[in-house]
């Protein structure tokens, strides 16, 4: 399985047809905080024009900074608070190989690029949730081939 399988499964979803949720460096941390909530999200993008990603803002940089600067975090710009060491991935690239990475690297969020284009980004949810899926899938599989086994080693046929 591979990012596009679960960009894919992504927008099948409801709720989960539009475009990558993403805020402007000069918004407020309180603005990100809200979108956050409203999209029921763990990260945004940063961009300043839609297209080219200055950095992300996550719950953990937010948190992360409320803890040394209390609620006074909440006035300053996303800018000052995002994190700009980015990682992405392509459409191509494995879950196992994503999974690995975002392990290593202790990062929940890939932003998925396609030409040097944002096109999505996956969340270490969305790797979890696809895995699970897939074992679901395999074990109905397995238990539909073992019925199979079982009648025709009972019966012949």
């Amino acid at each position: 399985m591979n990012v596009n399988d679960v960009l894919k499964g992504k927008t099948a979803v409801a709720g989960n047809s539009g475009p990558v949720a993403t805020v402007k460096p000069d918004d407020t941390v309180a603005d990100a905080v809200a979108a956050l909530r409203e999209h029921n999200i763990g990260a945004l993008v940063v961009t300043s024009d839609g297209s080219s990603i200055v950095g992300v803002i996550s719950e953990r940089d937010v948190v992360r900074r409320l803890a040394e600067e209390s609620t006074n975090v909440l006035a300053r710009t996303v800018s000052e608070v995002m994190s700009t060491e980015l990682r992405t991935c392509a459409m191509t690239d494995e879950l196992a190989d994503l999974a690995r990475q975002m392990t290593d690297s202790r990062i929940r969020h890939l932003i998925v690029t396609t030409d040097d284009e944002m096109v999505g980004i996956i969340s270490i949810g969305d790797v979890v949730k696809s895995r699970l899926d897939q074992l679901e899938y395999e074990k109905a599989r397995l238990a539909e081939e073992n019925e199979q086994i079982t009648e025709y080693i009972q019966t012949g046929r």
